[in-house]
């Protein structure tokens, strides 16, 4: 019986998935598997039993990646799933930055005692004007799930489309329109386009790479958009950039004293992925790849350790173990059950940065003495026997 711990209400839809063979548990130090929307963990004592947390939901800076690396807990997203729901509020975000509509209905506010509303709303209107998005050019810095989706409906809005990504995944170039314009440096999107949106996660390479420079080269009344995540960035740039004409909107996702309620900001209470569908799929997501770990093993959509799938294991045995990536390590693995006359069938090793993961599938099961010395060589984290 594995014991799931949830730190944020789940959808159900999720939940549901678990069969007879999980519990949900209130007892956060007695969870296999903790569940996680928003919740940080940084300050957070992790279960010693913990093997896995899943992320419902694409960003995990509210996760210690490294720490539960460390550790042997594999910490997996659900990066697509909410895509869709990202996507549509990135468009409604140019809408209401190419028309005053925001503006607008707090007049129609200001004005419902006006018996004479309609006609006073005619000669008000011309305050609120704005432009179409047909026709403009929409910079998209970041080609993953949401930056795919976003720039197909943009073509399908009449917009001129370009994308920017060095890294961008066979999948992902499948899934994009072919009259989206793939452009080989930031700096022409910079230059070139009227509205402009980032969708790539925050790592310490990214933070605020929307900076004063990458300002300096943007046309003069572009329009910002950030629904990835704040400190992508630098905020404080944009309010000179907006007092001085260079931006004429700045559209975000994150609320914070930096943009609330600033002139030009159009600032949005964290909505992007809170829709029902979002919610529901990211959090079927999550749980089925946390019972996949938990149950055979496999890793998917893992953070800190690398992609392995063997599917559900037909043999005797299988033993996962989580290690740093050195030298010499599948040798000693090996060598373990080769001393006790147990066969190996099938294994697959993997790496990602200075960790590894391993699977061994074996002719008969691994006793206690063989996963003991496993976890007694030098650079194992976790040593995991999964049937």
């Amino acid at each position: 019986m594995f014991q799931i711990h949830c730190l944020n209400p789940i959808s159900r839809v999720g939940l549901d998935e678990f069969t007879e063979n999980y519990r949900i548990t209130e007892g956060e130090q007695e969870a296999d598997g903790i569940l996680v929307r928003s919740a940080s963990m940084h300050d957070k004592e992790l279960p010693e039993r913990l093997l896995a947390v899943a992320r419902a939901g694409a960003g995990t800076n509210n996760i210690p990646l490294d720490q539960c690396a460390q550790k042997g807990i594999v910490v997996f997203n659900t990066p697509g799933a909410n895509a869709n729901g990202v996507k549509e509020l990135v468009i409604a975000g140019m809408l209401l930055a190419a028309r005053d509509v925001v503006g607008g209905i707090r007049w129609v506010e200001s004005a419902k005692e006006d018996p004479a509303i309609a006609k006073t709303a005619e000669k008000e209107k011309k305050n609120f004007a704005g432009t179409e998005l047909a026709g403009k050019k929409l910079g998209i810095i970041g080609l993953g799930a949401i930056g795919v989706k976003v720039a197909n409906a943009a073509r399908h809005l009449g917009m001129e489309v370009y994308g920017y990504d060095p890294y961008i995944s066979v999948d992902a170039a499948w899934n994009l329109s072919r009259d989206v314009k793939h452009v080989l440096n930031v700096d022409e999107i910079y230059s070139t386009c009227d509205y402009i949106t980032v969708h790539v996660p925050l790592m310490d390479s990214t933070k605020h790479m929307v900076g004063a420079e990458a300002i300096s080269k943007m046309k003069e009344g572009v329009v910002l958009l950030n629904f990835a995540r704040d400190l992508l960035v630098d905020e404080e740039e944009v309010l000179k950039a907006l007092e001085s004409g260079r931006i004429r909107r700045y559209v975000s996702d994150f609320p914070n004293p930096v943009t609330a309620g600033k002139k030009g900001c159009i600032v949005i209470p964290h909505l992007g992925a809170s829709t029902e569908e979002s919610e529901d799929n990211c959090a079927k997501m999550a749980v089925l790849q946390l019972m996949d770990y938990l149950e055979n093993g496999n890793i998917v959509n893992s953070v800190n350790y690398p992609s392995c799938d063997m599917g559900v294991c037909s043999q005797a045995g299988r033993v996962a173990i989580c290690h740093t990536n050195t030298a010499n390590m599948i040798t000693k693995f090996t060598g373990c059950f080769g001393e006790n006359n147990i066969n190996i069938t099938d294994m697959m090793n993997k790496s990602r940065g200075e960790v590894a993961y391993t699977m061994l599938d074996v002719e008969s099961p691994a006793t206690d003495e063989i996963i003991e010395k496993l976890r007694s060589i030098e650079g194992v984290f976790r040593v995991r026997l999964v049937k």
